[in-house]
């Protein structure tokens, strides 16, 4: 029979064994990073992939740099009958594939244990920093590639009835449209939800939705194509419950540009939505 203290330590033993075995594929809808692959043999645990996030990269003792931007996690195991890598091969492989591309090899914790590596990614960057466990049986992956937040919130509902009172119009460039198509991007739901609380809290308003587009295409079906945004963008309100009947639609195609079409800027703020005080 086993002693007390016996099972205590059969009990520590198994606890132990439980965090060093690794996980198979915990979360099977998980992709890899779409330029930065998984090390031949190994499968996924875990992954993770994010919009605006940070990390902290070590970059020595001490010595750390927190990089925001578009975010991956990932948590990868040996495949079973996989070749071992040790963790100096791991880390050397993705630090090559990085400095192909002009980037270089920051930091390499001792013992091959991790490593922060970075390269330029067109106005940007893209960090890499691994975390290797079991002497290359497991491996963390940290990817963040830098770029400033984008403001998925382009005006409240209160901010919005302000500007139409002072000014009778109000430009949207945050209700967004497939290249060529009338088809609203779900990442505009939540400024459309914003026009229709400010439209609920205003009962007595009535709006004309404008559509604008650049001038890239023949100007017949930039008219044609902004009178189907307008109309899209009226039907998506109706149904989040406003009447149609205060809201009327117009499009004007690239008759009136905001921004110079000849850059990408400019043009950007060309394709717009704009709802106008009736």
């Amino acid at each position: 029979m086993f002693s007390r203290q016996s099972s205590q330590y059969l009990v520590l033993l198994c606890t132990i064994g439980l965090w060093l075995t690794p996980l198979r594929a915990q979360d099977d809808a998980a992709k890899d990073h779409p330029n930065v692959p998984r090390f031949p043999g190994f499968t996924m645990d875990s992954g993770k992939e994010s919009d605006f996030d940070s990390f902290d990269f070590p970059l020595g003792e001490d010595k750390s740099k927190t990089v925001e931007g578009k975010s991956w996690q990932f948590s990868y195991a040996i495949g079973a009958g996989a070749r071992h890598a040790s963790p100096l091969e791991i880390i050397r492989n993705y630090s090559n594939q990085f400095k192909a591309r002009g980037g270089q090899l920051l930091y390499q914790e001792p013992g091959n244990s991790g490593a922060t590596m970075m390269m330029p990614l067109g106005a940007g960057e893209r960090w890499l920093h691994l975390t290797i466990n079991n002497d290359g049986e497991q491996y963390m992956m940290a990817i963040i590639e830098s770029a400033a937040m984008k403001q998925k919130l382009e005006v409240s509902a209160g901010e919005m009835a302000d500007q139409l009172a002072a000014k009778g119009s109000i430009s949207l460039h945050g209700i967004l449209f497939d290249t060529g198509k009338t088809v609203i991007q779900p990442a505009s739901d939540p400024l459309l939800d914003e026009v229709a609380s400010m439209l609920k809290a205003n009962g007595g308003l009535r709006l004309e939705i404008q559509g604008h587009t650049d001038n890239v295409g023949a100007k017949a079906a930039n008219m044609t194509l902004s009178n189907g945004r307008a109309e899209s963008v009226k039907a998506a309100l109706v149904s989040r419950g406003v009447t149609a009947d205060r809201l009327t639609t117009k499009g004007f195609g690239d008759t009136k540009p905001v921004g110079d079409n000849n850059v990408e800027a400019g043009r950007e703020q060309n394709r717009r939505v704009e709802l106008v005080k009736q």
